[in-house]
């Protein structure tokens, strides 16, 4: 949970952050950025690291380091000093995410890890969904009340009890280049492209509700969490439609509902069915997201921490490039605006073949 609300705390406070270092709000969104970029490009190395230097001693130096970077931005005189402190947290977080991931799977029986790895996303999506709320909050005081609560929240969870890390694990290093193989990349391909096309457009849902419904800054964000809500009250859901029927139809599933939901947004003229099917999407985001992970942490046990870490970094990275690709398309037409999205979903539903899952553990 943390992650996702360390990240995205600043959504909503940025004016005051802006205020605060005299520069403008469109300069403290850079903040967004500074977090972004080290922990999408870490995350590329950062679980076969942690898996090489001890899950569990990793995981709490991480919790750490990130506790006195919130520290650093709270009390920051400075703007680049708050960039330099925001950058640290994202780097730390790139640390914490596959290895808890690689613990869950590691100690979780395998017909029930797509319920685990559902609560986990639950998690998540309740990190990012509170984020901005908790933010503005804080900022009825000061912004930097935000960061001193997200560094107590980190001392904590450094102190949190973990499963012991294995003998086994520690005897066998793992190497950099064994997390890029082809059953950890193509659906790694999976999960970057179901991410950005559903989670990823959530900036083209804005522009949609604003162009074509006329509707007002709160408004538009009350609509903007219904994803993050679909995702949390449906991750029991969203579990047990894997742990039945596995990765594949799990896959499919999202990705051509997802599809079908997000070319609606673009063509619909209700308010009603916009919202709706933008919520239902972060049901089909979900499914998506535990059957790629599910597949690649069900995998081979070895280097189980540096594989999701690539996955999830390959996540990021279609987050990352959504807004380039897809706002012009929408600013020609919201048609092919949304209808671009959409059909790489479909386009992308052949490579769901090469999730599987495996009960070798049981």
């Amino acid at each position: 949970m943390l992650g996702p609300f360390g990240g995205g705390v600043v959504a909503a406070i940025l004016p005051e952050i802006g205020a605060s270092f005299g520069v403008s709000a469109t300069a403290a969104a850079a903040s967004l950025t500074a977090y972004l970029v080290p922990f999408a490009a870490l995350m590329l190395v950062s679980g076969t690291l942690g898996e090489r230097w001890g899950q569990g001693r990793t995981i709490r130096l991480a919790y750490v380091v990130y506790a006195v970077a919130a520290v650093l931005s709270a009390v920051a005189p400075w703007f680049w000093l708050f960039q330099v402190s925001r950058g640290v947290q994202g780097s730390a977080n790139a640390f914490t995410l596959p290895l808890l991931m690689a613990k869950l799977a590691a100690g979780t029986p395998p017909d029930r890890l797509g319920r685990a790895l559902g609560l986990f996303g639950a998690m998540q999506a309740v990190g990012q969904t509170s984020a901005p709320l908790a933010g503005g909050l804080a900022a009825e005081a000061t912004w930097r009340w935000a960061f001193a609560g997200i560094a107590v929240i980190a001392v904590v969870l450094a102190a949190c009890p973990l499963p012991p890390d294995r003998a086994a694990d520690r005897a066998r290093p793992t190497r950099l280049r064994d997390a890029w193989r082809r059953s950890v990349v193509l659906p790694g391909l999976v999960g970057m492209v179901g991410w950005a096309c559903l989670s990823g457009v959530s900036f083209l849902v804005a522009f949609r509700l604003e162009d074509g419904f006329g509707l007002s800054s709160g408004l538009r964000g009350l609509v903007l969490t219904g994803f993050g809500v679909a995702g949390i009250v449906t991750a029991r859901l969203v579990g047990g439609v894997y742990d039945r029927f596995g990765p594949r139809p799990s896959a499919l599933a999202g990705l051509t509902g997802g599809a079908v939901l997000i070319g609606a947004i673009g063509v619909t003229g209700s308010l009603p069915v916009a919202a709706a099917c933008w919520a239902v999407g972060g049901f089909c985001g979900q499914l998506i997201m535990v059957a790629v992970n599910s597949s690649v942490l069900s995998g081979e046990e070895r280097g189980r921490g540096g594989a999701i870490s690539v996955v999830q970094a390959m996540r990021f990275v279609g987050m990352a490039v959504a807004p380039a690709a897809f706002t012009a398309p929408y600013h020609h037409d919201a048609v092919l605006g949304f209808g671009l999205p959409a059909a790489l979903l479909v386009l992308v539903t052949p490579l769901t073949v090469v999730l599987r899952r495996n009960h070798s553990r049981e």
